[in-house]
């Protein structure tokens, strides 16, 4: 059962894209399984630079179906502006299908989203704003409309009338916000509900069956594991479940359909928002690796924090995603530094030391960084064409990460092109 799952190692942010782009088009079929719009791949290919969001990086191959799973919040609006974004573009999305039970974004999860994160003022997450945790929220609460509601308009109106009152109550009497207009909401969903409507299937259907018929199928992670809601920096975490467990929840396939999972983390680390980073770097390296590395967010266009590769929270990302191999991006970026750093375990407020990530944010915050110092490399690495035409320095900088995290490093990216990828 050739399929190959991808996951981010990190707090997300890895260069998935690329690395998901290169596998899509070796891939029969490309599946998404959580998240929402608050992801982003941006995906280089043939001199043209694609930014996407909801829609599978497969979209780019005309033949190949892409799938949006159960697990996957949808605003159609912006689904539906991707769509056009890229036929225009010459892309069709005409292979693109969509589950029915997938939840759907309305307009009072994300007018909710910017309240509650106002709210909660110096304390806030740090979300996109998007409306993701408040439709996962309906999602449990057992209140959301899903796109089976969306693309049935009798359905559709009577459901989304009764959640909007309750909505708007929230937004009014306890945020103090302006009520929504229920009426004009509805019939803007119904039309994007029935542009949508061609495009619904059962896709946990469809995922079983191009497994068991021997097709290569690409699972297609989003964000990373260090923003699972259970096993990440919670509360600094997406509302999903972005590890290797999630493909089977968010797309109905069960665990033994799932062969190769493939890790992808950076040579150093980054974040987004707030949250404890043990290895961050707030000085001059710090912004170099920024700059050079053009770390800006996908969706938001924030600057990241940076820092040096952590081996622990990788360590991490291996046991929980049960890891076969890593693809080690953004190699280049570290070029002419005169010495780089490891982290290979925190050192803990008692003195000790620990290897292991730890399980609450108050362990977390008081962690300090314990290094293993390497000697840096120079040179344009984006013009190697394999692993041995790298820098010494460079292969042996590989070669510790994969002993510190116990995971082989089976791709490594020097560039920011598909092209620019080395496979071992």
């Amino acid at each position: 059962m050739p399929s190959k799952v991808v996951v981010g190692a990190q707090w997300g942010d890895e260069g998935k894209g690329k690395i998901i782009d290169i596998l899509a088009s070796r891939a029969d079929v490309v599946v998404r399984s959580q998240g929402g719009n608050n992801a982003g791949h941006t995906v280089k290919s043939g001199g043209e630079v694609y930014k996407l969001h909801l829609i599978p990086s497969g979209i780019l191959y005309s033949t190949t179906p892409c799938l949006i799973g159960c697990g996957v919040v949808v605003d159609p609006k912006v689904l539906l502006g991707e769509i056009d974004g890229l036929e225009k573009r010459g892309i069709s999305c005409g292979n693109l299908r969509i589950d029915p039970r997938a939840h759907v974004i309305m307009p009072w999860h994300i007018a909710l989203d910017g309240l509650s994160e106002q709210a909660r003022g110096a304390s806030d997450i740090g979300t996109t704003k998007c409306g993701i945790g408040p439709s996962y929220m309906d999602k449990a609460e057992r209140c959301g409309l899903r796109i089976y509601d969306l693309v049935h308009p009798e359905v559709f109106t009577k459901k989304a009338a009764s959640v909007a009152a309750l909505k708007n109550k929230i937004i009014t009497q306890v945020y103090g916000g302006n009520a929504l207009d229920a009426d004009t909401i509805i019939q803007e969903y119904i039309a994007y509900g029935k542009r949508l409507a061609k495009y619904v299937d059962d896709v946990s259907v469809l995922a079983y069956e191009s497994v068991k018929a021997g097709k290569n199928v690409l699972f297609e992670g989003a964000q990373g594991a260090l923003l699972d809601i259970d096993l990440g920096t919670y509360p600094y975490v997406t509302s999903s479940h972005p590890t290797a467990g999630g493909f089977c929840t968010g797309t109905g396939v069960g665990p033994t359909l799932l062969q190769d999972i493939i890790g992808v983390a950076k040579a150093y680390t980054t974040r987004v928002g707030k949250g404890p980073f043990p290895t961050e770097l707030s000085d001059e390296t710090g912004d170099t690796i920024r700059n050079r590395g053009n770390e800006f967010g996908t969706t938001t266009g924030r600057p990241r924090r940076t820092g040096w590769f952590d081996a622990v929270i990788v360590r991490h990302a291996v046991r929980i995603n049960g890891l076969t191999a890593l693809a080690l991006n953004k190699l280049d970026t570290l070029a002419d530094l005169p010495a780089l750093k490891i982290c290979t375990a925190y050192k803990l407020p008692d003195g000790s030391t620990t290897e292991h990530f730890p399980p609450t944010l108050e362990e977390l915050e008081g962690c300090e960084p314990v290094y293993t110092e390497l000697p840096g490399f120079s040179g344009d690495l984006s013009a190697c064409k394999s692993f041995d035409d790298l820098p010494e320095n460079a292969k042996n900088y590989v070669h510790t990460i994969e002993k510190l995290v116990d995971c082989r490093v089976s791709m490594v990216g020097v560039g920011p092109d598909r092209a620019q990828n080395l496979e071992r």
